[in-house]
């Protein structure tokens, strides 16, 4: 599926998307920030990995527990995490649960 360009402007309604988006997706891509739409099953893991950029996690609904240098931070309905760029970190979904995962990208500079 090719990630939409965004545009200035542009809206995403996330709770049409939390009862018609039964899996992961791209939601939109611009030059300096991309958006992705996680759907995780209740006991769902993703091992721990590390991404160059830094990047937010916005718990939607459900429950994750978020593993961080041997750590395990709770993630929870409405609460936003942020982790920086180079971060090993993992996810184990507690329940079933729905995240918006915001990618800080290399801005292009055009002035």
């Amino acid at each position: 599926m090719a990630i939409p360009h965004a545009s200035s402007g542009q809206v995403v309604n996330l709770r049409a998307l939390d009862v018609e988006a039964a899996e992961t997706c791209a939601l939109l891509k611009a030059g300096d920030i991309e958006i992705m739409w996680l759907v995780l099953p209740a006991g769902k893991q993703v091992q721990s990995h590390a991404v160059s950029t830094s990047m937010t996690l916005h718990c939607v609904r459900g429950r994750v527990e978020v593993q961080l240098d041997g750590n395990m931070k709770l993630l929870e309905a409405d609460q936003v995490m942020y982790l920086a760029g180079g971060l090993p970190h993992g996810l184990h979904a507690l329940e079933e649960s729905r995240l918006l995962m915001t990618l800080v990208l290399p801005a292009i500079r055009t002035d």
